[in-house]
Order: C-alpha cells, then structure tokens, then sequence
C-alpha cells in the first residue's frame, strides 16, 4: 500500500535519507526506530511530503510520486497523496481556541466542508474511540499531555486516512500519560489501522508494531518483527542501539 523506491533526501550538502527502499503493506504497523538524527522522522515526513525528497518514487494507494533534483512537483498532486494520511505530532499541535471536540471537527469542516453536524457525529465517535468523549467541551489547556495527545490522534483520523503517520506520539509525555497514548494506538493497531510511526519508546514499538525498521546515517541498517530486533538483532550497530537504551527488560518484547 505504501512504496517507498530509492529515496534520497538532502537538505543542502548533508544528505539524511540514503537510497532508501521499504513497502508497507495496509493494514499493518510500522515503527522507524533508530537514534536521533538517524533519519527516521525525515523518513516519516516524506511520506505525506511534509518534507519533499530529493529524489526517489513514492506510491501510496493509487498515487505515485516521482522526484529528482530541480524537479518541482505540483500542489494539487501534493495534496492529492497528503489527504490520504493522517498526522500525529510529538507536540500535539492542538488549535489552543477551539474544543476538543472543535480540534477534531475542524479539518472536516474547512477542508473537506461537511455540514457542521455530520462532522459533530463523526468527531464525537472519534473522541469515544480514544477515551475522551467526556472531555468533548474542554479546552487543549485543561487537558494533560496524554488527553491532548489522545484529541489529536482522533483529529488525525477524522478524514479516515488510509494511513495514520505518528511522530514521536510519546516522547513529550512522562511514562504514565505515554501509557494512555499506547494503549489507545494498541487498539487502533487491533483494529486494523495501518500506522508508521518514528518512535524512541520501544513500549510503544513492541506493543503495537508488525514490523520494526532500524535507521542510522540515513540508511536502513536492519528490519524485522519486533522480537527479533529488540531480542535478538542481527547487525552489531543495531545490537549497540538496544543496548544503550535504559532497562531494555523492561518492555513488552
């Protein structure tokens, strides 16, 4: 469902993403896991063309993006891939003058303009999926990191994207808030959404993922199911990754 052929990404002389080449298939879950600055956000953000790459091929459903350096690609063709995804930032990034339940309507409204009570039922379903239906008249200052996060996730999937893409969903929260945001991309997980997220919480990437992708200086150092890359890796740079991260035993492998 998402092809990734040869992507290459510079930003300047500094190139960050190497000859990159994955498929994902839908349905599934995929964690970009590596050290920071390893290229796994970038990666993430040139799926929906948040970042455009330098040059490469992207397929996602029934589109298909072809890059190469000076080439400009139009917007109309950007959006078409983009509304195919949905997003989830590592800062929640929630409308601070709007509800809860307002955060979640917006897109569908302005963008897509459905009729305001068609987007209130679809944006109430949402905030029940992820646990805050009773928070629906709240404001994102009166909400915690992992109720903020939460609201956002359930904005992100209001367009019903064929992909939910998921920066660091964790990694602004402290373990016991995390813990509410793993649980509800477990169920989504469950459910059948498809997901890539760039994740340093190996929780989150045991617990929800099919599929775990290791970056380092850009390149795909190595790929598998979770188990065998926290437990049992089969490249040295990869082994010295796990290694390094705080009380490994304590995740979910």
């Amino acid at each position: 469902m998402i092809e990734l052929s040869h992507i290459e990404k510079r930003f300047g002389d500094n190139l960050v993403l190497k000859d990159i080449s994955v498929a994902l298939a839908e349905g599934t879950v995929t964690a970009l896991v590596g050290p920071s600055g390893g290229g796994k956000s970038t990666l993430l953000r040139c799926i929906n063309l948040l970042e455009i790459p330098t040059s490469g091929a992207i397929k996602l459903g029934d589109e298909k993006l072809e890059f190469s350096p000076g080439r400009k690609i139009g917007w109309a063709a950007i959006q078409r891939l983009r509304r195919q995804t949905g997003m989830v930032f590592q800062n929640f990034q929630l409308f601070p003058h709007q509800t809860a339940l307002g955060n979640v309507m917006e897109g569908l409204v302005t963008v897509l303009k459905w009729p305001a009570d068609r987007a209130k039922t679809r944006a109430m379903e949402l905030l029940e999926k992820v646990g805050m239906a009773h928070k629906a008249d709240a404001w994102p200052a009166t909400l915690s990191g992992g109720q903020q996060q939460r609201v956002a996730i359930a904005r992100a999937l209001a367009p019903s994207p064929r992909v939910l893409l998921c920066d660091e969903p964790t990694s602004a929260l402290d373990p016991e808030l995390a813990e509410e945001v793993v649980e509800v991309l477990s169920r989504l997980a469950r459910e059948g959404t498809t997901m890539v997220m760039a994740t340093h919480d190996l929780r989150l990437a045991s617990r929800v993922a099919d599929k775990v992708i290791f970056l380092d200086g850009g390149l795909i150092v190595e790929s598998g199911a979770p188990k065998t890359i926290f437990s049992a890796p089969e490249r040295e740079r990869t082994k010295k990754f796990i290694a390094s991260l705080s009380a490994p035993h304590d995740y979910e492998i």
